[in-house]
């Protein structure tokens, strides 16, 4: 009973956020911006609860019972991605005053870059992100309260789309904020018992084995060599931190460069805490149940065997949160792309208010589209969290490359952006079907075979460079710009103004920065 109120409680509240902050969502800016509203401590809550999912519960965890804590390489590599969001992007979108990320190609390069990142990204939304939130959603619904996965979709989607549609992002700013505190005191609760439980890291260590403490591997480790993790991590993460719209969004909220370049700091910092707080978990479950954790199922058995009634209210409610956090991130990005690159493109001249209505159309239209694919997700493989990165790894590496050049170097062309995008696109989508025909439906695939095995990883260190070298032999083919068009692309690092380093931030990123190379050191 008091578990089921705490989940009460917790829906009660969320969904009061949410309906307060849809009272005024009348502008496009309000509705898709949160009209530039936003502090720094409600972007980098927003920014983390956004990237925490339950497939980071199920799969970290899951991932750290198989194999250790060389998963959390993602983690610690995020905070590097989120100061170049803060230091490198961050100025440059603001001076752009975009709405989306293919907007922002559009401005600087062409309109085909603009289409090809607004149907990826739909693309992506739909069938890896909502697919994989809401796979992991019920794998945790059935396991911690018995549900079956259908009804726990349609429930979760449908209660996410409520709020998303009626408030816009200030709706879902603010819902994250709360849900962040809810996920991350749930998170280090369990973390703390669980290492009570095993004796602390003396009885962990004792428990497991040696190599499940080294993050860093051999170059020959099949799913986490020491070039991926280092590199790989960090062309994924500069793609899902700097340039993936659910993300960006957020820092776009701001209310100006220095809230949005601080939000993206704090998240920063935030993101040492999964490594021990949803990481560590799988390794306390693997130590205490032996027997019984098999790897997805770690986070949902710890939780069943070591906390006592009201602490599982509180634990499922954290990973509702993390769950319909990301799911309303999501179902905005997609309507902000929807109705700002696809329907006011065709529709210029359609005002503020037609245009927010669009947005929440297509909002609910997306949900709709997430429930008549709630029944295909059972089919998704069950290594939840590596799926995930595999996928984005390769949609992401020729996206960071096109985004890296273009803002680092002014002399990259329009052609050359595009071919690098479909290009590096097709050596992605080669490699994600050729994963499916070995590992889903066990195909001979001959002397493709070593490639299958070839971390995916590794994969996209390959790819990016190669788009990074495609993007500059294209451009230094064709006619150099004219000073006049160039000077247009110059970025003011400063951003109107602004001061271009505060010695605040440079001081806490040198001190967050040390601190994680610290923890790395310490886990090699």
């Amino acid at each position: 009973m008091l578990d089921n109120s705490i989940i009460i409680a917790y829906f009660l509240v969320v969904f009061g956020i949410g309906i307060y902050h849809s009272r005024r969502q009348r502008t496009t800016r309000e509705y898709f911006l949160a009209g530039h509203s936003i502090g720094w401590f409600a972007v980098g809550a927003s920014l983390f609860s956004t990237n925490i999912s339950s497939e980071h519960f199920i799969g970290l965890a899951g991932s750290g019972a198989s194999s250790g804590l060389a998963v959390g390489c993602y983690e610690w590599s995020a905070s590097f991605c989120l100061f170049i969001l803060g230091w490198l992007f961050v100025p440059y979108y603001m001076k752009s005053k975009v709405f989306t990320m293919p907007e922002f190609l559009e401005k600087r390069f062409d309109g085909r870059c603009r289409w090809y990142l607004t149907v990826v990204s739909l693309i992506a939304y739909v069938f890896t992100k909502i697919s994989v939130h809401l796979f992991a959603g019920a794998i945790l619904m059935r396991e911690v309260l018995g549900w079956d996965y259908l009804t726990t979709s349609i429930l979760l989607v449908v209660a996410t789309g409520i709020y998303t549609v009626t408030g816009g992002l200030k709706a879902v700013i603010y819902t994250d904020l709360f849900q962040s505190f809810v996920l991350i005191t749930g998170a280090v609760v369990l973390s703390i018992l669980g290492l009570r439980e095993v004796g602390g890291f003396t009885g962990l260590r004792a428990a497991l084995p040696p190599d499940f403490f080294h993050m860093i591997k051999p170059a020959s480790d099949p799913v986490y060599p020491w070039t991926g993790t280092i590199f790989g991590t960090m062309i994924l993460g500069i793609w899902y931190w700097c340039t993936d719209q659910s993300i960006v969004q957020k820092t776009l909220s701001a209310k100006d460069l220095e809230n949005a370049r601080k939000g993206s700091f704090f998240c920063a910092a935030l993101k040492i805490l999964p490594v021990f707080i949803l990481v560590l978990p799988g390794l306390i479950a693997k130590a205490l149940y032996p027997t019984v954790v098999t790897g997805d199922n770690a986070y949902p058995t710890i939780v069943l065997r070591l906390l006592p009634r009201g602490l599982v209210g509180l634990m499922v409610a954290a990973l509702l949160a993390a769950l319909m956090s990301a799911m309303s991130s999501v179902l905005n990005s997609c309507s902000t792309l929807i109705t700002m690159d696809i329907f006011r493109k065709k529709y210029p001249n359609a005002d503020e208010r037609r245009l927010v209505f669009v947005g929440r159309i297509a909002t609910g239209g997306v949900v709709v589209l997430s429930i008549l694919w709630v029944p295909l997700i059972k089919y998704l493989n069950n290594e939840i969290y590596q799926y995930l990165q595999s996928v984005q790894a390769y949609i992401g590496a020729p996206i960071t490359a096109t985004f890296l050049v273009g803002v680092l170097w002014k002399r990259a062309t329009s052609r050359a952006a595009f071919t690098t995008l479909v290009t590096g696109g097709i050596l992605g989508a080669g490699r994600f079907v050729l994963d499916v025909m070995h590992d889903a439906f066990k195909v001979d695939l001959g002397a493709f075979n070593g490639l299958v095995k070839f971390s995916f990883l590794n994969y996209s260190v390959l790819v990016f460079l190669f788009c990074v070298m495609l993007m500059a032999v294209i451009s230094l083919l064709e006619p150099k710009r004219s000073a006049e068009a160039e000077a247009k692309l110059v970025v003011e690092w400063g951003g109107a103004g602004k001061r271009v380093f505060d010695k605040a931030d440079l001081a806490w990123t040198g001190m967050v920065g040390t601190f994680i190379l610290g923890l790395w050191v310490h886990f090699a």
